[in-house]
């Protein structure tokens, strides 16, 4: 003889299981639909900066002093006396998303890692540039006796020196550091002495998985 309280339970414990079964796919579709959908959106506002194109307007930069650099598109306008160092670079937003400056931290090494996030020196005003368009990013330095200083005066009488910028998007996330090199221009190009070229070497991504 069956006994029918005994099936009843059973049936009742396949059913929950099944339905726990069912639930549990469900939530962990529905989690990586989720993740999907926080990926597409953070590309949609992810920066990224480059080297502007040289057929690209100048960028005509104020410093705090009353100071003005002229930076042709492509380039950097770099400026050096006793008591500072002056310094524009023209940058183009390749990403999807308005790129905020944060800071720029100098070396004279290429190949050094990336700086820590407390070694950079933050701007004193908000630059913001916007997504397929040019920009600039300015470095003062008024410190004769400072590292920085030296960096740059030497680099400019050799070959050449490295500005690590530091950036994120709109929503302050996605933090990247990319590292400009800034070196004289090639015979041909301007005055040898005047003109100054950028190329960038390294992105770091500071706040999402390294893609080397």
């Amino acid at each position: 003889m069956f006994d029918w309280v005994l099936v009843a339970d059973l049936g009742t414990a396949v059913g929950t299981t099944v339905l726990a079964v069912a639930t549990f796919a469900s939530t962990r579709s529905a989690n990586r639909s989720a993740r999907v959908a926080e990926r597409a959106l953070l590309e949609g506002i992810r920066p990224i900066l480059l080297p502007s194109n040289w057929s690209d307007p100048p960028q005509k930069v104020r410093f705090a002093d009353g100071r003005w650099l002229t930076a042709q598109g492509g380039r950097a306008a770099l400026e050096i006396t006793d008591e500072a160092v002056y310094l524009v670079m023209s940058v183009r937003n390749a990403g999807a998303g308005v790129a905020i400056l944060h800071g720029w931290c100098l070396t004279a090494d290429a190949r050094a890692p990336v700086p820590s996030v407390d070694d950079f020196h933050r701007l004193t005003r908000d630059i913001y540039v916007p997504t397929n368009d040019p920009g600039f990013c300015q470095v003062a330095i008024r410190e004769p006796e400072s590292t920085d200083f030296e960096v740059a005066r030497s680099g400019a009488t050799g070959e050449g020196f490295c500005v690590d910028v530091l950036y994120g998007d709109a929503e302050g996330s996605q933090r990247v550091v990319s590292r400009f090199f800034i070196s004289h221009g090639p015979p041909g190009h301007g005055d040898h002495d005047q003109e100054w070229v950028i190329v960038v070497s390294r992105h770091w991504n500071l706040d999402l998985p390294d893609p080397r």
